[in-house]
């Protein structure tokens, strides 16, 4: 039962600080049992007066680790990718007024804050945020906010179902209140559960544990003051209630936490210790059945401290026990009735009592196995199991990064970092693109426990197409004794610049058209049209029409086609250079006609062509360049080589039509006879062929052929286009 007031007696003494050794029992001031102290910030660094809450962050992008505690008047985040080195970025004031009650969870990059100050509702923070703060300790400001309760003592989510619950709330008589979250920045409402009464804490999961008959079922376990309370919450609308179970000595059933296999349940009560008497105890029931659970046996800890939030990573149980600091406990034999301590870190070292003072919470789940302690008087802890002596991984991909005009030879740029204990070199490193085979090279450089440095590997990677990469990188260590932070992963697009400008008044392209492409548009959203779906077959050497219609004069056109396909646009690129349409003209319906003409040794193959107009002046050199008026549009131009002779000049006199055809056609001879037909498509191959007696007209059927360009041969002897719808 946080609800009690709790009154600091301690005026904080440090600051930041680095790495202290856990050395004969000790840690600086604190005692401690094979836990190191990497770093602490003080509540007076944090500006706050009391501590609650702590939950972690790691950026999917970065790998990054990112802690987030919980403050009487804000919400305070602290970078912790260098351990040793804390960095607090800032604060989220609280919503409404102070409170020492403050909980933070996170989803999909964002963090979701509840308090039992008045009328404070739930923030949402965007958590990417922090990839960007240049000048530390920041004010920030919520990116959302949920008003459908006023205040809340909890709040939990389940990340598979993109659902929060709120706890401890005045509405459901306490009991959770449902909010989907699935768009972090729009939380709607969408019901709650009242039958259990107050519900103080609880778990949320896609349960997948050993009852096969709810298996996949979205599950809610509530430590509900007095009793634990499952219902089934798949779905929102009705709930259903599964089962309740109590224990012996009961005080204030205040929070559990699911074994990994969801098999049992661990439980604290929080002030069985004051009412009872007894050293810190904690209750296991098992869940083997969810409509009938059932206790299995309690542990007993070595101290009299209240225990307050507990999680579960792996085998370990780590509990926040307030004066007794964070205590660490095998369940590796739990399922034998048989729990025992590790080890411990005690942020309160003035004793060991049955007092609300001390560490409030603890998080566990960062790959990096830094551990964050919340204290109510002190501040901010993170320790670290200095028994994980080789252990290195990779923190984060810095380059290459999201961008236009990615290459084929970017440069793979890493993070490295020793999570260990001794200094480390020679660490075989790796990167992989797609799922692809690996990329092993070596990092002959040398980091000190905690530090960290970067590496680029000398392979080179191909991100050239337009498309989304999967870049996964991380360190093989021999004798590595935690390979769950060795990699980490990082999207990179590679997308075409798509700039910005004023079509509005006319400046736009109505009209594209050349060979296949005949585009009639508007205004493109923002001034940009993608329009690479519409593909003109253009033959190297030759020559065309293209016209071009705006509805504003003295509009400047230029026309690149990204023959080597490095999406920048080159000079040697242009095909038509700031052709002026309707010079000196204002506002009006303008089409004109010009010609282009492709290089004899451009490169084969599809590529983008980008039209791009600009008014009153020349169209800029960079084909990214934003101007105030005009718009950009890109198709796709195929060039095709001319070994067919792609000429409009006919070796023999005849006609073609109808030319575009879709099912039939009629060739008609005017001097020699036809006695052959042969249609090759644009790559050369031969994809009809037909003989006959000697005739003056012949009509063939062409519905087998896709739409596109074709060339058409009479008597063996080449002739003119055929383009087929």
């Amino acid at each position: 039962m946080k609800q009690i007031l709790i009154i600091l007696s301690f005026l904080t003494l440090f600051s930041t600080s680095g790495q202290t050794p856990c050395t004969n029992g000790t840690a600086g001031d604190y005692p401690c049992n094979g836990f190191d102290l990497q770093s602490f910030i003080s509540l007076d660094e944090m500006d706050a007066f009391e501590g609650n809450d702590s939950w972690g962050w790691t950026d999917p992008q970065t790998g990054k680790e990112y802690a987030i505690m919980g403050l009487d008047n804000g919400t305070a985040f602290i970078d912790i990718s260098n351990p040793v080195a804390a960095i607090y970025l800032g604060k989220l004031p609280t919503h409404s007024q102070n409170s020492i009650w403050r909980d933070i969870k996170t989803y999909n990059n964002h963090a979701f804050i509840v308090s039992e100050a008045s009328n404070h509702g739930m923030q949402v923070f965007d958590l990417t945020r922090l990839r960007d703060v240049s000048n530390p300790p920041e004010n920030f400001d919520e990116d959302a906010h949920y008003s459908g309760f006023g205040n809340a003592h909890n709040i939990v989510i389940n990340e598979d179902s993109g659902y929060a619950y709120a706890v401890g709330t005045s509405t459901y008589s306490g009991g959770p209140h449902f909010i989907d979250i699935s768009n972090p920045l729009n939380p709607t409402p969408a019901g709650g559960y009242s039958d259990d009464s107050y519900s103080h804490d609880a778990q949320v999961v896609t349960y997948s544990g050993p009852d096969t008959e709810h298996l996949g079922k979205e599950i809610l376990i509530g430590s509900n003051e007095n009793q634990i309370a499952i219902v089934d919450i798949t779905n929102k609308n009705n709930p259903i209630s599964l089962s309740t179970i109590s224990y012996s000595n009961v005080a204030y059933t205040h929070q559990g936490w699911f074994t990994e296999d969801q098999r049992y349940f661990i439980v604290g009560d929080e002030i069985d210790e004051i009412n009872v008497g007894f050293n810190t105890r904690t209750i296991i029931f098992d869940f083997e059945d969810l409509d009938d659970p059932s206790f299995h046996f309690e542990y007993e800890g070595p101290t009299e401290a209240i225990d307050h939030n507990g999680y579960v990573k792996g085998d370990k149980y780590y509990l926040s026990n307030y004066r007794a600091g964070m205590r660490v406990l095998d369940i590796s034999q739990i399922g034998d009735e048989n729990i025992t301590e590790l080890g411990f870190f005690d942020t309160y070292p003035d004793s060991n009592s049955a007092n609300f003072n001390g560490a409030w919470s603890v998080y566990p789940f960062f790959a990096s196995n830094n551990i964050v302690i919340s204290d109510i008087d002190r501040g901010f802890f993170l320790v670290r199991d200095p028994s994980l002596g080789l252990d290195t991984g990779v923190i984060a991909i810095t380059s290459p990064t999201t961008g236009s005009g990615l290459s084929d030879a970017e440069v793979v740029t890493i993070e490295i970092q020793n999570f260990g204990t001794n200094t480390q070199t020679s660490i075989p490193v790796f990167y992989s693109l797609d799922g692809a085979a690996p990329v092993n090279e070596t990092y002959t450089g040398s980091i000190a426990q905690g530090a960290t440095d970067t590496y680029s590997f000398t392979t080179t990677v191909d991100l050239s197409e337009l498309t989304d990469y999967i870049i996964v990188a991380g360190t093989e260590l021999p004798g590595d004794i935690d390979t769950s932070n060795d990699d980490t992963t990082a999207e990179v697009s590679n997308f075409l610049c798509q700039p910005e400008t004023n079509c509005t008044f006319g400046d736009g392209l109505r009209l594209v058209s050349i060979e296949e492409i005949n585009n009639s548009s508007g205004c493109e959203t923002d001034g940009y049209g993608d329009f690479t779906n519409l593909i003109a077959n253009l033959a190297q050497g030759e020559t065309y029409d293209i016209t071009l219609s705006t509805g504003y004069g003295n509009q400047f056109v230029k026309i690149w086609i990204d023959f080597n396909e490095d999406f920048a646009f080159s000079d040697n690129e242009v095909i038509l250079n700031n052709y002026v349409i309707a010079p000196g003209s204002t506002a009006g319906n303008f089409i004109e006609t010009t010609t282009v003409s492709i290089p004899s040794n451009a490169t084969l193959g599809a590529h983008t062509m980008r039209v791009k107009t600009n008014w009153n002046e020349d169209v800029p050199e960079d084909a990214c360049e934003e101007t105030a008026y005009g718009e950009t549009e890109d198709y796709t131009a195929t060039i095709i080589e001319d070994v067919l002779g792609w000429a409009d000049v006919a070796l023999i006199d005849f006609e073609i039509a109808p030319n575009p055809a879709k099912e039939n056609i009629t060739i008609t001879a005017t001097c020699e006879p036809i006695e052959s037909v042969e249609v090759f498509n644009i790559l050369g191959q031969r994809v009809l062929y037909l003989t006959f007696d000697a005739t003056m007209a012949k009509n063939i059927k062409i519905n087998s052929l896709n739409s596109g360009m074709y060339l058409i041969k009479i008597n063996t002897q080449i002739t003119k286009r055929l383009i087929v719808k």
